[in-house]
């Protein structure tokens, strides 16, 4: 698994996470395991006809920073 140029991807490669139904019986580690078996690159992958491509900073604000940041922002509209 690994981020790709999302210039150089073929759309029809990639599975549709809209198809990926997770086993919530499993143990967390295994529902992950089966997770990702059946998205193939957790890094990019389809929702309907629109191609998601994930990429992460290593360094930078946290996800968690980002998102208060964003709601306080907003409830000070």
């Amino acid at each position: 698994m690994r981020q790709q140029n999302i210039k150089e991807i073929n759309k029809d490669d990639l599975v549709d996470i809209r198809s990926v139904v997770v086993d919530t019986s499993l143990p967390p580690e295994q529902r992950m395991m089966d997770y990702l078996e059946k998205i193939k690159n957790p890094y990019c992958f389809r929702c309907g006809d629109a191609v998601v491509s994930i990429h992460f900073a290593d360094k930078g604000n946290s996800l968690d920073s980002l998102l208060k940041n964003y709601f306080l922002g907003l409830k000070r509209s």
